[in-house]
Order: C-alpha cells, then structure tokens, then sequence
C-alpha cells in the first residue's frame, strides 16, 4: 500500500473541510501535504485523523497545515436541538465551557439558554 493510500481519509477530510492551497506530494517513502485550514479547530481535526492512522509520531507523513483565521477557535452554526452546553462539550470537551460561549456571542445572544437553528456562533480560543 502506497503512502498516499493509507493517509486517503485525511486526504479526503481536507477536502471536505475545504482546505485551501493543499498540496499532496509523496517523496522517499513520506507523504507531504500542506494547506490552510479555516480554523485552529479543523486543523486539529485533520492531525487527530493523521493520529488515527499513523500513530502518535507517524514517520511516514509530514504536515504543514496553516490556519486562515487564527482570531477564533471556529465559528459554529447552531443546529436544531443543541444547547450552548452541547455545543462546549463538543469543541472543548467541557459542557461548563458554555458561559465562555455565550460571552464571546454577547452581540447576538441575550440568554444562554436562547439560541436558535441557524445563528453562527464564534468558538472563542480558550
């Protein structure tokens, strides 16, 4: 199995993420990608699938994955049935990270427990 092959997924994630600029060479055995992530968020998510595939080192790949928008971890849209509290457990891993939520959304929220399907939440970097 090729190199590229193996690391197809996170291939196909990056396109999925809509990663900009990306560039996929395989060179000695090594599979070089590069490219710009919209978030530190969906750069985190592509090195967890590189993780997954490759191990916590994988000597087989290496990535040079930019974010565009470094101001924001990343910006959510609220789906129908979440809660901030959902939504923190989901990119922080914390449901109580949700007041952190709701205070960087400050300009479209009033309440904490009010959000609606549709609004586009700023993720703050904690």
């Amino acid at each position: 199995m090729s190199v590229k092959a193996k690391y197809q997924p996170v291939l196909d994630l990056g396109q999925k993420l809509n990663i900009k600029d990306g560039d996929v060479r395989e060179e000695n055995g090594v599979l070089k990608i590069k490219g710009v992530a919209n978030t530190q968020y969906e750069k985190n998510v592509l090195w967890d699938k590189i993780k997954e595939i490759g191990g916590e080192n994988p000597s087989d790949i290496k990535a040079n994955i930019t974010v565009a928008d470094s101001s924001v971890y990343h910006r959510h849209t609220v789906q129908s049935g979440e809660s901030l509290s959902k939504i923190a457990k989901h990119y922080y891993g914390d449901a109580m990270k949700y007041n952190k939520i709701f205070e960087a959304n400050r300009n479209i929220l009033k309440n904490p427990d009010l959000i609606h399907p549709g609004q586009e939440l700023v993720i703050p970097n904690l």
